[in-house]
């Protein structure tokens, strides 16, 4: 049982890492919380699901789909409310309400459009070949999910240390005012990081029907939860951090749930307190600087 517990612990920590990376992206470049990440999650498992539902098509397909749509939806969002927010005199506390409001919005549209019913999706979608690791047998959908996850992860990185962009993006959260003053496009570097978050929230909804077990429109508040939860633990405002702070979050979470079940819906956060009492920056520390 302890063998399963980390390895389960393990491959559903690629998630959890994905399930937070695009909201440690936006803040770490913009310094505000996205309280409607998880919603914008809870569309990207409504989209696999309509696709799969309606036309067959493999979820796998959906996420590529999904991530030009959210990066649009992202760039388009940004342009549309941050630089004014920007511009106020607390936009911190602004962008709570505001993005409150948007997660709230969303819920109400995905409700009326969807339901409040539950939704699940076939788990054999992927094929029946479960990963077999010391003997211990693990579900198709979950290693696809640690595939797709490193995927992301490996793109993320080549992008924040081996392009142009990254290395601006990079800029921008260490110093957003320096940045600009040396002639960088704040806006647009930022535009694009928000959009590059949404699509990493969309790549992780299209998992979520099969890592969570189900689908509903009001998920998205615990979902947000959730990846707070996790980025603040790996190190808040650094993306690659998120990497740690899934796994930590994923082991945990399956210990209790072997052990001590029904104090598993806790622990994790549980695990958060002590960590930032220990070290309040997250296990990797600060992380806002880059450069």
């Amino acid at each position: 049982m302890l063998a399963y517990s980390i390895i389960g612990g393990i491959l559903f920590g690629f998630f959890y890492a994905l399930l937070g990376l695009g909201l440690n992206l936006v803040f770490g470049v913009l310094k505000m919380v996205n309280l409607a990440h998880g919603d914008f999650v809870m569309l990207g498992a409504y989209g696999a699901y309509v696709a799969y539902s309606t036309s067959h098509i493999n979820p796998l397909i959906t996420i590529l789909a999904e991530i030009v749509a959210f990066g649009i939806v992202g760039m388009a969002l940004y342009y549309g409310i941050v630089p004014r927010l920007l511009k106020s005199q607390d936009p911190e506390m602004l962008s709570l309400i505001l993005f409150f409001g948007v997660s709230q919005a969303i819920e109400a549209l995905a409700t009326l459009a969807f339901g409040q019913n539950t939704q699940t999706m076939n788990p054999n979608v992927f094929g029946n070949h479960p990963l077999v690791i010391f003997g211990q047998q693990f579900e198709t959908a979950w290693w696809v999910s640690v595939l797709v996850s490193a995927v992301a992860l490996a793109l993320l990185y080549l992008f924040l240390y081996r392009s142009k962009l990254g290395r601006a993006t990079r800029a921008v959260m260490g110093n957003r005012e320096e940045t600009a003053a040396s002639g960088i496009n704040v806006n647009r570097v930022s535009a694009i990081a928000f959009g590059i978050g949404l699509a990493l929230a969309g790549i992780a909804g299209a998992l979520t029907p099969f890592m969570l077990g189900g689908i509903y429109t009001t998920m998205g508040v615990g979902i947000t939860v959730t990846s707070f939860a996790i980025i603040v633990i790996g190190a808040l405002g650094n993306p690659l951090g998120t990497i740690i702070g899934g796994v930590v979050y994923g082991v945990a979470q399956f210990l209790m749930q072997s052990y001590l079940p029904s104090w598993s819906a806790m622990a994790p956060f549980v695990l958060l307190l002590i960590i930032l009492l220990v070290r309040p920056g997250g296990i990797l520390g600060k992380g806002a600087r880059y450069a």
